[in-house]
């Protein structure tokens, strides 16, 4: 477990509540993002099985291991806000996760270089003492430009792809790689802040 805090003499215009905020997942981005924003936050990582079922459309793949995720937090605690996050990159029909290797990574990049395809991040959020539950998904666009075989090699190389859905980091050296967006930037980074704060206040608002 770990507590992370932007300095915390403002208060966050996204959670400021009186429930401990605890992060059911590991990723620094998330966890950047929340520090961001002034939230105070606790880090419990879920050690879940990601696999999602291809049957179902990528949004309900993202809900489920975002609400597995929270879930498995949840069970431990007797007090407090878990939010649990998945993140997927969606090219038509096909969805992509995080590569296991660097040539699944430059596959990735190959596919996606030149082509729109769709962010999909899901979320979940969990009142352990009440049991009360919210999901919700967020999509954004995102076109790449065309890439080189070099252009992807040279990517893969700097170790970036590795523990990313698509196999990019747009806040990091992956920014080159992008040519436009349409929707929340956050989103591509793995934490949609607007809808986050919207499920926040359905969570307050069902309580009181």
């Amino acid at each position: 477990m770990g507590q992370a805090s932007a300095p915390g003499r403002e208060r966050s215009l996204v959670y400021s509540g009186p429930l401990p905020l605890i992060l059911a997942s590991r990723s620094p981005r998330r966890q950047e993002i929340l520090s961001r924003l002034g939230v105070v936050f606790e880090v419990r990582p879920a050690d879940i099985d990601e696999t999602a079922n291809p049957e179902v459309p990528p949004r309900e793949q993202a809900m489920s291991v975002a609400a597995r995720k929270a879930a498995t937090v949840a069970r431990d605690l007797r007090r407090g806000l878990v939010l649990g996050a998945d993140t997927v990159v969606v090219l038509g029909s096909e969805v992509f996760g995080k590569p296991a290797d660097a040539a699944g990574a430059r596959r990735m990049l190959a596919r996606l270089a030149g082509r729109t395809h769709v962010v999909t991040t899901g979320l979940a959020l969990i009142d352990v003492e009440r049991g009360v539950r919210c999901l919700a998904w967020e999509d954004t666009r995102v076109r790449m430009r065309p890439l080189s075989e070099d252009e992807i090699a040279d990517y893969v190389a700097t170790g970036e792809a590795l523990d990313k859905a698509g196999a990019y980091a747009i806040q990091g050296h992956g920014a080159v790689l992008i040519d436009s967006i349409d929707g929340c930037y956050y989103n591509v980074m793995g934490l949609p802040v607007v809808r986050l704060l919207s499920m926040l206040r359905d969570m307050e608002g069902q309580g009181s």
